[in-house]
């Protein structure tokens, strides 16, 4: 049984929609589950002025009942609340009023290839699609496959390790105690200083009419070894979970454990040494490879960082062309956030929570949660795993 998900909905059209289908029968829910992540993702240090008219919730649809799930697919909807200054401009039904066509594609958008492929002639019939307000069906979605993991015992978190050119002191072998007060700093991240500083790069970028990108770690903890495979590629979970987190908007590179710094180091310094005890049964006293090695959970944390570009659309906008005239034009401003990494990081951890709580359900099955746990301990005391 596979647990598989997709989301519905434009920007500024009348809300999103997420579906996901999978989850076993009998998960314990409730709304703080995912209300408590579309709030985190609204957090976060250069939001603009959207953040200040949506307050998200979910409202759910199907597939619950008294707090459990049923085994049938869920549905939920949010809410646009910015519609109604939207309503004749993204109304599903035709309007009596004229509609200005917006012809003035954003580098590094979706805008230009979108109206190409789809024989549009107004930017707006993609860029509400493509727009980032979209994950926060994402974000609704991953919060039930976190609740899942979470009765297999394992935890996704998250932290910011970089707003453009201010970096967090590197910190290994974090553990999710460490992550207790990250949704309190405003640009959620685990140093104090560091932290500051990125605030103030954020605060001189915005002045300057500028946006900012960064890096995040996502960090999954308590994973059973052996989740994912090497026989195939599209089973392998490095790939699937780098494929998950390079599909959120605005991501540009991906990398598991250390990652690009493995491919300098020689092989001592790269891989992770094997050890074995009385009391720990198997384990490592590194992590390099970020919990993963041949496609497959090690046991280790999974760590996955992401790293976003900054975002295209700019107050002070890129230069252009106009479509209908093809003359030279300034692309399109639009209200727009000076730095998102923060809330991308919640978004990434819906998508790791997602592609792992397949992997659980892949490997143990089970209509019933009673049964996948009980599949899982079975597992787990054939290889003598010790948490």
């Amino acid at each position: 049984m596979s647990l598989r998900f997709t989301t519905a909905g434009e920007s500024h059209g009348p809300g999103l929609t997420a579906v996901i289908e999978g989850l076993p029968a009998g998960l314990e829910l409730t709304p703080e589950d995912i209300d408590a992540d579309l709030a985190r993702r609204q957090l976060g240090h250069g939001r603009g002025g959207r953040m200040k008219i949506e307050s998200d919730r979910a409202i759910v649809t199907s597939g619950i009942r008294h707090g459990r799930t049923l085994g049938s697919p869920v549905a939920l909807r949010i809410e646009n609340r910015d519609y109604r200054n939207w309503e004749e401009r993204m109304n599903p039904w035709p309007v009596e009023t004229d509609v200005e066509e917006v012809h003035l594609p954003r580098p590094g958008h979706a805008d230009l290839a979108g109206v190409q492929k789809y024989g549009f002639t107004d930017v707006r019939n993609v860029l509400e699609r493509a727009s980032a307000r979209e994950t926060a069906a994402r974000v609704a979605a991953g919060a039930l496959a976190k609740a899942l993991l979470r009765a297999f015992g394992a935890h996704v978190l998250s932290h910011v390790v970089q707003i453009g050119s201010v970096r967090a002191p590197q910190r290994d072998r974090l553990l999710p105690e460490d992550f207790r007060s990250v949704d309190e700093s405003p640009v959620r991240c685990l140093d104090d200083e560091a932290g500051q500083a990125m605030v103030e790069e954020i605060n001189a970028a915005r002045k300057a009419n500028e946006s900012l990108g960064g890096v995040y770690e996502v960090s999954a903890f308590g994973l059973t070894p052996g989740l994912g495979s090497h026989v195939s590629w599209d089973t392998r979970l490095d790939g699937r979970l780098a494929g998950a987190v390079m599909s959120i908007q605005a991501m540009k590179g991906v990398g598991i454990g250390d990652g690009f710094e493995l491919a300098g180091r020689v092989g001592s310094q790269a891989h992770d040494e094997i050890f074995h005890s009385e009391e720990r049964g198997f384990y490592r006293e590194t992590n390099r490879a970020g919990g993963l090695e041949g496609g497959m959970t090690t046991g280790d944390p999974v760590v996955v960082r992401g790293a976003m570009k900054p975002l295209p659309t700019l107050t002070k906008p890129l230069r252009s062309v106009d479509l209908k005239t093809l003359e030279p034009a300034q692309a399109l401003r639009e209200r727009t956030d000076s730095c998102t990494v923060p809330a991308a990081a919640v978004v990434a951890e819906a998508m790791v929570a997602l592609v792992l709580a397949d992997a659980y359900r892949d490997k143990f099955g089970g209509d019933h949660l009673d049964d996948a746990q009980a599949a899982l301990r079975a597992y787990e005391e054939r290889i003598g795993w010790r948490r």
